[in-house]
């Protein structure tokens, strides 16, 4: 059985997985966009009251000497700084963004399923990463973004605004170490770009589980497993299906706010025995159940999870409201 257990949320058919995963990620959306919320708040009751006391100054006619004009200069350049912090405050603001991570494969389906038909997703405050990219063109049935783009992406009401999407750079599918490298100079400009971080910290990742174990691109037993410091890794000679392809490295998933697992169906369910009750195994999820410990959770139908003996699942509390289209 796994030393960390995780948060297993079961369903007994797609729609439940579907409906469920896309609660999770407006729940993680609004928090990543309201951080400080409170904080602003009392700001601007301080500016307003600042502001009543000025205008209260203004109304009154009164004779007053040149020390006493050099202290209301004082004041009034110190309002004048308060209200150039709120606007910056207020800038930062409005310029927070929902950094999530996505891979492929039937994932795409989840998604397609549960946030197409909601209301209350900002899209255009989405900044969209990929978890793993298969080496191939954007027009091949392997492309994570080709099919991301034509399941999700291009289905986005345009009422509702665009998110911003980071594809791997189609120009260096023929050298695995080139393009990972090129990721990573992405992920430096979206996470990095001003301060120095050892590691990006997605707000949300959302990875599915192969029945060979793979997640992401990170193999069992492959090199990759045992990289700690590269943000994107290079895979070259994969095990199974493309053989070159580039994924996040396991340090850069376990850093995120919240990972998520998104598994279906019965060809899963030896799988994902093995994950929750051999960790000894090492597959990949089972490494990041361990190292991501309280941050993760599975979300699963009854078919996947039907194996697995000594787990306790659990029922999922829905906390973001929507509106139905």
């Amino acid at each position: 059985m796994t030393t960390a257990v995780p948060l297993i949320y079961s369903f007994p058919e797609f729609s439940g997985v579907a409906e469920a995963v896309a609660d999770l990620i407006v729940t993680a959306q609004n928090k990543a966009l309201n951080k400080s919320h409170d904080e602003i708040n009392n700001n601007n009751n301080n500016n307003n009251n600042n502001n009543s006391t000025t205008n209260l100054q203004d109304s009154t006619s009164i004779i007053i000497s040149d020390n006493e004009i050099d202290h209301m200069d004082s004041i009034s350049m110190s309002n004048s700084q308060s209200v150039s912090s709120q606007i910056r405050k207020k800038k930062k603001e409005s310029n927070k963004r929902f950094k999530i991570s996505i891979s492929g494969g039937s994932l795409l389906n989840v998604l397609n399923e549960g946030l197409l038909n909601r209301d209350d997703i900002k899209w255009d405050k989405w900044d969209i990463y990929f978890a793993d990219e298969r080496l191939v063109p954007f027009d091949s049935i392997d492309s994570n973004f080709g099919q991301a783009k034509l399941k999700l992406f291009d289905k986005i009401p345009d009422k509702f605004g665009k998110p911003n999407i980071y594809p791997i750079n189609q120009s260096l599918l023929n050298d695995p170490q080139e393009c990972a490298d090129d990721y990573e100079k992405t992920l430096i400009k979206g996470f990095a770009s001003k301060d120095s971080v050892k590691l990006p910290m997605f707000d949300l990742i959302l990875l599915g589980c192969a029945p060979d174990g793979h997640v992401a691109s990170l193999f069992p037993n492959h090199e990759t497993l045992r990289e700690n410091y590269a943000w994107c890794v290079p895979v070259e000679n994969a095990p199974s299906g493309q053989k070159n392809r580039i994924s996040l490295s396991v340090p850069v998933i376990c850093h995120a706010h919240m990972v998520a697992f998104v598994v279906e169906g019965t060809t899963k369910a030896p799988v994902l025995c093995t994950i929750m009750e051999r960790p000894d195994k090492g597959l990949p999820a089972s490494i990041i159940n361990e190292k991501a410990a309280g941050r993760i959770a599975w979300f699963v139908d009854d078919d996947a999870i039907s194996d697995v003996v000594g787990i306790t699942k659990r029922r999922y509390k829905f906390t973001a409201q929507s509106n139905r289209n």
